[in-house]
């Protein structure tokens, strides 16, 4: 009869092995383990059934079925072959699957473990036996254990299964395995986060990493530095992400010292970040949406909070995870946001975030709603992921996003960047100038509304064309120019809606209008 407690509220087990010790307890006869490191999962299960008495099999389509502690029976030419031995060399899941139940021993447990099961799980045949064990598992006390990357479960058994996730290292477990392979000397030691050699530099530059990777890092780093330095990790890190497609790492030298300005964005960003950093408060910074004209520095600083703040900066493109099979955009967008999870403390950038969700009201109209499920998924991620990932969004158009993309709680702030001011564009003019060898006292254009981009591209091109700056200025049109009509109606909507970059308080139209206001004043070329 049903127990009519009230359910406990204290958290679930952590470690695979109490999650699995409490599934198995439960009598959930289905298990799908996802987990990027098997041989590990397998140690931590084997470990389990030795210390609960289990009996353990494990199978894969290599080296067939094994049954764990069994192996002595054939070493003493037991003339009467039982079922596992018979069962020891085949490769064939079907006859696995239909003698499972025949491997368990009395009330005691038996474990069995399938590796990369789900290959096998477009045969009907396999998914008819595959439900049938799992349903008389319970009497038998039998349990299937399918070991796999990813989670992709047929229709007609989903619901016998429990999905269980395999958690990356700790940066504990990861502190252990490089004590495990340095020596004391090759320790690197400093004063915390401030010190560039120091562990917890280290560390955070192996957060992501699975153990043998997190290993073999280690290593390299030790073989060409003689101690264990971030940067080897980080090359070990972004190939990882390169491999897996759905984001990149940055791994630039920008710095808030190359974009001044910005003063009220940049105080509100630090403080986030560092009191959560130094664990002044308990719950954790979201990120600041960034909304202007095209050229105004919101990539820029984006790029440079990262490294401003000790952090990877993680590139996520929304517009390239989208995939042709039905679910696998879904797939991707929830696989590169538990990515950016895993490598936490970082920084998440997302450009020109409003293309890649222009039409997702429309969505069940236009693609099946995919879109739709997208913008979804990264709002749930917004409100809910406790990783500490600051997620910083720019966006030109505001009229293309949801609305609800926006309120209170997706963001910890909406800024407003408004177009250069007349200090910074006089600045920018003497960056280039001398960048490309150009004659900084002569004339130049009337640079009413232009970017830095646009100061840039009239700078290179009177270095390549050897013309003065005023006659290649002709080539260059301002974006003021070509959409003017849009940045004011942009300016018109971030009035009273979005905090000002500038200043503390919120962005006022009478801001955009004064042409001689000082703003982002940069130092170095190619920054804007």
């Amino acid at each position: 009869m049903p127990s009519t407690a009230m359910p406990s509220t204290a958290n679930p087990p952590t470690s695979l092995t109490a999650r699995i010790h409490e599934l198995v307890s439960a009598c959930f006869t289905g298990i799908w383990l996802e987990t990027c490191e098997p041989e590990e999962a397998c140690r931590e299960i084997s470990s389990l059934c030795q210390t609960q008495s289990w009996r353990l099999a494990s199978w894969d389509c290599d080296v067939g079925l094994k049954i764990h502690g069994h192996e002595l029976s054939t070493q003493h030419n037991n003339p009467a072959p039982t079922l596992a031995e018979t069962l020891a060399d085949t490769t064939d899941p079907l006859a696995v699957i239909r003698s499972a139940g025949q491997l368990s021993q009395g009330a005691d447990t038996t474990l069995i473990v399938l590796h990369n099961f789900h290959r096998f799980l477009g045969a009907t045949e396999i998914l008819q036996a595959l439900g049938r064990q799992v349903s008389q598992g319970k009497h038998t006390r039998t349990f299937l254990l399918i070991l796999s990357p990813v989670v992709n479960i047929p229709i007609e058994i989903e619901k016998l299964f429990t999905v269980v996730e395999h958690e990356l290292p700790s940066r504990d477990q990861l502190h252990e395995i490089a004590a495990g392979i340095a020596t004391e000397s090759e320790m690197p030691s400093g004063d915390g986060i401030a010190s560039g050699n120091s562990m917890a530099r280290v560390l955070d530059s192996a957060a992501g990493l699975t153990r043998y990777e997190a290993e073999g890092a280690f290593s390299l780093s030790i073989v060409r530095h003689g101690t264990l330095q971030p940067e080897t990790l980080w090359e070990i890190k972004s190939q990882m992400l390169k491999k897996s497609g759905l984001v990149s790492l940055h791994r630039g030298t920008e710095s808030f010292q190359q974009l001044g300005g910005l003063d009220n964005l940049k105080a509100f960003c630090l403080r986030a970040m560092r009191r959560q950093s130094e664990g002044v408060v308990s719950n954790r910074p979201r990120g600041v949406l960034l909304l202007s004209p095209p050229g105004c520095g919101k990539s820029q600083f984006a790029k440079a909070l990262g490294n401003e703040t000790g952090r990877p900066t993680v590139v996520l493109d929304v517009g390239a995870l989208l995939g042709s099979l039905v679910g696998q955009s879904e797939s991707n967008v929830r696989a590169a946001l538990k990515l950016a999870d895993a490598m936490a403390p970082c920084v998440l950038f997302c450009d020109e975030i409003e293309k890649a969700l222009a039409g997702a009201t429309s969505s069940g109209q236009t693609d099946s709603g995919v879109t739709a499920r997208v913008f979804g998924s990264l709002l749930t991620w917004l409100n809910d992921h406790e990783s500490d990932v600051f997620f910083v969004a720019t966006c030109n158009d505001a009229s293309k996003l949801p609305p609800e993309f926006a309120r209170a709680e997706r963001f910890d702030g909406v800024f407003f960047v408004d177009l250069p001011g007349e200090k910074q564009r006089e600045d920018i003019w003497g960056i280039y100038t001398q960048h490309y060898g150009l004659d900084a006292k002569q004339a130049r254009p009337d640079d009413t509304n232009w970017t830095g981009a646009e100061i840039k591209s009239c700078c290179r091109l009177a270095s390549l064309l050897d013309v003065p700056l005023l006659q290649a200025s002709q080539n260059v049109v301002p974006v003021a120019v070509t959409a003017g009509d849009k940045i004011e109606q942009l300016r018109q909507w971030a009035s009273g809606r979005c905090l000002s970059a500038d200043r503390a308080g919120v962005y006022s139209r009478s801001e955009g209008v004064s042409g001689g206001r000082v703003r982002r004043v940069m130092r170095e070329p190619g920054v804007n």
